[in-house]
């Protein structure tokens, strides 16, 4: 009879134990199902960081280009910095124009400088220049004809590779074709006197820090560290504007 009993409970138990083993791994299963909601609050935590980074990063830039004229007119005065830093890139503009001419016209002598006992002249103000064809101009020097030797001197030693002949206070300029090695050559000077025009920018800039660092005296670190990048930006973009016209010009001269 206890063996018939023990027949008879042995398939309730291991229904029990079945049971039991079966619900940790019914539990199992279902654990993955949360993953999604666990797995969104990274993703959450990043934007919401590079919320605030792109915010700080907006405010040091904020903080970095408003700064207020009233606090370091009695350290430097940027609008003065501003003035050297255009009469660089004024003067580049200059040299561009006087020395880098390819076209053929009376004006393209006006950049020409006699130099005379008298001091120095521009060429038009000392002879009549008049354009007689495409590749010959005519400088009449009656005027001043004292200064006719000094005017073919200039003439000769300008950068335009000229060759004048002179016949009474008459200088007949004959042009000469523009090659590509001339226009190479002159695109080489272009960026010679750009590089030049970098290095004033530099001494600019260098004398400016040097004047707002002599003025810490009564002013704090932050304010003078904030007028020296302001000097740098300025030079920054004044540097990018000679890198401009120095490609405008190399365009122009290689066609």
């Amino acid at each position: 009879m206890a063996m018939n009993h023990l027949s008879l409970l042995r398939p309730l138990l291991c229904q029990s134990l079945v049971r039991q083993v079966r619900c940790p791994l019914v539990a199992a299963t279902r654990l993955p199902i949360l993953l999604p909601d666990t797995t969104s609050y990274p993703t959450a935590c990043a934007r919401l960081y590079a919320t605030k980074k792109a915010k700080a990063k907006a405010k040091g830039q904020s903080a970095k280009m408003n700064i207020n004229s009233a606090l370091v007119e009695d350290i430097i005065s940027l609008d003065e910095v501003k003035e050297d830093m255009t009469a660089v890139v004024s003067a580049l503009k200059d040299d561009f124009t006087r020395n880098l001419s390819i076209r053929t016209s009376p004006g393209a002598l006006d950049h020409i400088v006699v130099t005379t006992q008298d001091g120095k002249f521009p060429l038009n103000q000392l002879g009549q220049v008049s354009m007689k064809s495409s590749q010959f101009i005519m400088v009449n020097m009656s005027s001043f004809p004292e200064a006719t030797a000094a005017a073919t001197r200039a003439l000769k030693e300008s950068s335009m590779n000229l060759n004048p002949e002179v016949d009474g206070t008459i200088i007949k300029v004959p042009i000469p074709k523009v090659t590509r090695e001339h226009r190479e050559n002159l695109a080489k000077m272009a960026k010679q006197l750009s590089n030049k025009a970098k290095d004033s920018l530099r001494r600019v800039r260098s004398n400016a820090v040097t004047q707002a660092k002599k003025a810490k005296e009564g002013h704090s670190e932050d304010t003078i560290r904030l007028v020296e990048k302001q000097i740098q930006q300025m030079a920054d973009n004044f540097a990018v504007d000679i890198d401009k016209q120095l490609a405008a010009k190399t365009k122009e001269l290689l066609g």
